[in-house]
């Protein structure tokens, strides 16, 4: 199926259907996550998500006859292991110190990750004028969180300011996981990679989740419906639908386009992470958000008037 699909001319409507699950499934997992993570530490709660999404693809593909890539497994499980076990699993482990509302602010700059770090696109990227001042707007975004000192209050608590740190380097390596994805050629179908990006991406997160004595803080006893039915939808909605249809577009559209997601998601995140987990948003990560959000359509465009996407 997955080779059908990828081969042909894609259908607008599988096309539409795909965006909408990374510009809005997406934007719901913020909250999803902070719901699951008071009940099962962050790591081995990533890992598990992962990994059960990543067995289920996996079984699904090979019943349907499609062989296991073992040529190019090294390949595909790192860049599984550089989109999802950094750039998520810090989204998880953020999520513990800051609202998952602000978590998608911080995470609406990964598009200009894509412009920084995609050596390919060097020569346009840096001799075009709109895009360097959208890259600069972007960066002012991020500045604004830190101005006044609201957004990352240190009184007693460093680990704000810490979180901040890892959610940009998480960021960075989901740019580089994707590039890595789009520009090494592998052997597989589409689904099938995904599956293993998952799997490899679940097992790094288990590990290090035991490593760092997860399995002592997580008590069965206290775990509720409520973080089962977040992992379920972590798993299912998250990973099932949204990340086989983040890899799937990757194939079949510029990373650029791609990475508008996160024009979204920051939006939905906010409004649910108030709506449901009672986050309070304040004036400052409005502005902030707006500011680096006009950096990245900016960039967008910019880039979208050298391709035809």
């Amino acid at each position: 199926m997955a080779n059908t699909i990828t081969r042909s001319v894609p259908q607008k409507s599988l096309i539409i259907a795909a965006f909408a699950a990374l510009y809005i499934i997406w934007g719901s997992t913020y909250t999803a996550i902070i719901i699951a993570i008071r009940e099962v530490p962050p790591l081995l709660m990533a890992g598990t998500r992962f990994f059960v999404a990543g067995l289920v693809l996996y079984l699904y593909f090979r019943f349907k006859g499609q062989p296991t890539p073992f040529g190019s497994l090294g390949k595909i499980s790192f860049s599984g292991i550089l989109m999802l076990f950094f750039g998520t699993g810090a989204v998880a482990w953020v999520e513990q110190y800051i609202p998952s509302g602000l978590a998608a602010i911080i995470v609406a700059t990964t598009p200009l990750w894509f412009i920084i770090l995609d050596r390919r696109e060097w020569k346009f990227n840096f001799s075009n004028k709109w895009i360097i001042a959208g890259l600069v707007i972007g960066f002012i975004g991020v500045l604004t969180l830190f101005s006044g000192g609201h957004a990352f209050s240190l009184d007693g608590d460093n680990m704000k300011l810490i979180s901040f740190f890892v959610l940009l380097g998480g960021t960075m390596s989901w740019a580089i996981g994707s590039l890595y994805s789009k520009y090494k050629p592998v052997e597989g179908t589409t689904g099938m990679k995904a599956a293993i990006q998952m799997l490899a991406a679940g097992s790094c997160s288990i590990v290090f989740g035991l490593i760092l004595g997860e399995h002592h803080q997580l008590v069965w006893s206290n775990v509720s419906w409520h973080g089962v039915l977040a992992l379920v939808y972590l798993i299912v909605m998250g990973s099932l639908v949204g990340f086989t249809a983040y890899t799937w577009l990757l194939s079949v559209r510029s990373p650029t386009l791609v990475g508008t997601y996160a024009y979204v998601n920051p939006v939905v995140a906010v409004f649910l992470g108030w709506l449901i987990a009672s986050e309070h948003i304040t004036r400052q990560q409005v502005i902030a958000l707006v500011v680096i959000l006009s950096g990245v359509i900016l960039v967008t465009l910019s880039k979208a008037k050298k391709t035809k996407l």
